[in-house]
């Protein structure tokens, strides 16, 4: 493949630049619209705010939840059930429209990526629905994987790419969920499995030492390096560090550019329209006070996304636009440990997606009492902190672990043995007590309510069932928890000191409440009515879900299907834009 690209170049334009389409951010639903749009012989360009591109999916773990896939439709699945599980799944808040517009287009999209781009799937057998109790979810069939790549496809515009999230690493390798992962969870138990890591990591520190970042990109990295090279292969223009800072529209309110900043900063006419798919709003300060229910006073949440600042809401406000939170959730919850890196003392953030639903991890509030199913999905479970916590001024719980999780697993950052613990103490991510009563001290939870929960959860987990909360008794949670302990995958006593505890604060993978669209992804005004040659995508817009997150890669399977229908619409588009710049702002 080529390696040319005119975009690498920082210079900013000199003059004002005209294309067919403005495509603002460079995460799946806005690579997948540039994508769909020059594939029409549209010109295009992409602008990302952010220094790196590829946005939250380049960080995230890469599933998209397509039903109706090929590789589905052959093991059974059906259009109805895919309907009757997202209608359960929220039942007061389906968007009826909006899902048939999904599943009318997803195995149209997946054909375009995989025969148009560089882009190509795998299709696991196993990835449950996050809510397996509900009419119509499937065991598997439903979510895909991008397939990994090399970098190096990129040339020297590889190091633009946004990079791993470092807590969320091992040693700079990103497992995989599922078969991959399964071998980092017993590298200390299997000769097997530590012989598999090892490669892994060699490989990894090999290729950072050689080319300053490890060449081999998997999970959503792997996706938006893939979607990007079709982009630049395709002649999409594709800028990083230019945030757009205003749209223009002309006399009649149709949407005909935007003003750039960074270093591109230029006015872009884009005859056809602009296309929002610059994320959510969980980094905004304001809208969370105003939409998040938990976050009244702006210092409650923790956001581990990129780039999702509220930009493309205020963008689409400013000409007419408007958020709709008609929501189940407003947003993607998703537990998080805030921490600091021990020499610069830098704010990091571990989002625990994947781990607390193994065997011997539970979850406690301050005073030392479980909540919940800790094996729901990270948005589930993220709602049931949200509701216990309800009127409180703090949002704040505790992951609890003893000497032998601690050893097997580790609790999410903080790697198991024979990793030394030091760091994780300095950096504030893990505390350690030699007595549940001490471990309680330390952290400020109530001593007595946590040994009764203990010796509770015990009894429970010596059976193999969880009398309170139901743990471990779907196949969903048995995804999550270690499918080689018996007799329940996501049951194991706490009762081999010392004790180990890390602090969970709220966050999120997204927003569900967003930019008001129809379901043809136009922007609509507060009445409804659609702004001409405005779109949005993705996080940017709100949930054709309607708040509920039905499985692995909700996120990424809506902006891929959404972000390609917005660019095929796109080119039907009246071009009404007025001959100069200079008559769009007057």
């Amino acid at each position: 493949m080529t390696t040319k690209n005119r975009a690498s170049s920082p210079q900013p334009p000199t003059q004002d630049v005209t294309c067919d389409v403005l495509v603002v951010g460079s995460g799946a639903a806005g690579m997948a619209a540039a994508l769909k749009a020059a594939d029409q012989g549209l010109r295009v360009i992409v602008a990302e705010k952010e220094p790196h591109l590829g946005g939250t999916t380049a960080i995230s773990a890469g599933w998209a939840w397509l039903p109706g896939n090929k590789d589905g439709i052959a093991h059974g699945d059906t259009r109805e059930a895919v309907v009757e599980y997202l209608r359960n799944l929220t039942p007061d808040t389906f968007n009826e429209q909006g899902v048939s517009h999904f599943l009318d287009s997803v195995q149209e999209a997946i054909e375009f990526f995989e025969t148009r781009t560089a882009v190509s799937f795998s299709y696991p057998e196993k990835s449950p629905d996050y809510q397996m109790d509900l009419p119509g979810a499937r065991l598997g069939h439903r979510a895909i994987l991008p397939k990994d790549t090399d970098a190096r496809i990129l040339g020297k515009d590889r190091l633009r790419m946004q990079p791993y999230l470092s807590s969320y690493t091992v040693f700079g390798y990103m497992p995989q969920v599922g078969a991959d992962l399964n071998e980092f969870f017993h590298v200390n138990q299997s000769v097997r499995s530590f012989i598999y890591v090892a490669r892994k990591l060699l490989r990894t520190w090999w290729d950072a030492l050689r080319y300053r970042r490890p060449v081999l990109r998997s999970n959503g990295n792997a996706l938006m390096t893939l979607m990007v090279r079709s982009a630049l292969d395709a002649g999409v223009t594709v800028w990083d560090t230019a945030p757009v800072e205003h749209l223009i529209t002309d006399a009649d309110g149709r949407v005909t550019g935007a003003r750039i900043g960074g270093d591109h900063a230029t006015t872009v006419r884009a005859r056809k329209g602009v296309i929002i798919a610059a994320g959510g709003f969980s980094g905004d300060r304001e809208l969370r006070q105003q939409y998040f229910s938990h976050d009244k006073s702006g210092d409650q949440h923790f956001t581990p996304t990129v780039g999702h600042g509220g930009d493309g809401a205020r963008l689409a406000m400013s000409v007419g636009g408007t958020i709709d939170a008609d929501v189940s959730s407003v947003g993607s919850w998703a537990p998080v440990t805030v921490f600091h890196t021990v020499r610069t003392r830098r704010e990091r953030l571990f989002p625990h997606l994947r781990q607390i639903g193994l065997p011997g991890l539970i979850a406690v509030d301050g005073q030392g009492r479980r909540f919940g199913n800790e094996a729901l999905s990270y948005h589930d479970f993220g709602g049931r902190i949200i509701s216990h916590y309800a009127g409180q001024d703090e949002v704040r719980a505790y992951l609890i672990a003893d000497a032998k999780t601690m050893h097997k697993y580790g609790i999410g950052y903080a790697k198991p043995w024979p990793m030394p613990r030091g760091y994780f103490y300095r950096a504030g991510y893990l505390v350690k007590g030699r007595t549940l009563r001490e471990l309680a001290e330390k952290i400020g939870v109530d001593g007595e309510g946590l040994e009764t929960t203990i010796a509770e959860f015990n009894r429970d987990a010596e059976a193999g069932v969880d009398t309170r909360f139901g743990r471990g008794s779907t196949p969903y949670n048995h995804f999550r928890g270690d499918p080689e302990h018996k007799p329940n995958p996501n049951l194991a006593t706490l009762d081999r000191a010392p004790y180990y505890a890390a602090e969970m604060r709220m966050g999120d993978l997204g927003t569900f409440a967003g930019i008001a669209v129809d379901g043809d992804s136009r922007v609509v005004t507060e009445s409804g009515q659609p702004i001409p040659g405005l779109y949005a995508v993705g996080a940017a817009a709100v949930s054709v879900f309607g708040g509920g997150y039905p499985g692995y890669g909700s996120h990424i399977g809506a902006a891929l299907v959404f972000g390609y229908r917005a660019g095929r619409d796109v080119a039907g588009a009246a071009d009404t834009a007025p001959r100069s710049v200079a008559a769009a702002e007057q």
